[in-house]
C-alpha cells in the first residue's frame, strides 16, 4: 500500500537508484506513476507493504519500505528491482549501473566511472570536498545528509595521501 514518503518512519529501509542522466519532465511523470502503481500493489507473501518513493535531484530513485509493518521478502524485494527495469525499458536511462559515481560538480550531477576516481583525485579534478551522494543509505534516515563531502564517505580511500616530509 502506497503511504506518502514523509510519512513513512525514520527506520524505513531505502533502495537507491542512480540514473545515467537526468530525468526530462515527461520521464520524471512516468517514474512516478509507474512506481505509484507498484507501491500501491506491493505485497509479501500476499499481505501488503507499506511503501513509498521519492525522486530526488531529477536523478536518483529511491524506494522505501516500512520493515515495521511487514517485513518484505526476497521476492518481494524482486519484484522492485521488476519496477526499475521497467522504468529503465520505459525511459531509456539506466538505473541499475553501480559502476559509476556520482558526484555534484558545477551545479550538476556528474558520474565518474570507479575505474577512474583515484586519477581524477589524483589529479584534482576531484577533491576531498567534492560533494557525492549518500546513495549507501539503508534507512530513511540516513538520507540526511544527502549531499555529502568525498572525504565523508567511502571515496576517502581514493584520495591522496600526503606525501612523508622526513
Amino acid at each position: 500500500m502506497f503511504v506518502p514518503f514523509k510519512e513513512l518512519p525514520p527506520d524505513s529501509r531505502v533502495w537507491i537508484y542512480t540514473g545515467s542522466r537526468a530525468f526530462t519532465d515527461t520521464e520524471t511523470q512516468t517514474i512516478h506513476s509507474m512506481l505509484q502503481a507498484f507501491c500501491e500493489q506491493w505485497t509479501t507473501h500476499g499481505q501488503p507493504l507499506k511503501s513509498s518513493f521519492a525522486l530526488f535531484d531529477k536523478q536518483f530513485v529511491v524506494i522505501a519500505v516500512n520493515e515495521s509493518y511487514q517485513n518484505p521478502s526476497g521476492c518481494s524485494i524482486d519484484s522492485s528491482v521488476g519496477v526499475v527495469r521497467h522504468i529503465q525499458d520505459a525511459t531509456g536511462i539506466n538505473l541499475l549501473d553501480r559502476g559509476r559515481v556520482p558526484f555534484y560538480i558545477d551545479t550538476r550531477i556528474e558520474l565518474i566511472p570507479l575505474a577512474h576516481l583515484k586519477i581524477q583525485f589524483q589529479q584534482g579534478i576531484l577533491h576531498p570536498d567534492t560533494l557525492t551522494f549518500n546513495t549507501l543509505a539503508v534507512s530513511k534516515s540516513q538520507l540526511e545528509p544527502w549531499k555529502i563531502p568525498a572525504k565523508n564517505t567511502w571515496l576517502a580511500k581514493y584520495l591522496p595521501t600526503p606525501a612523508v616530509i622526513q
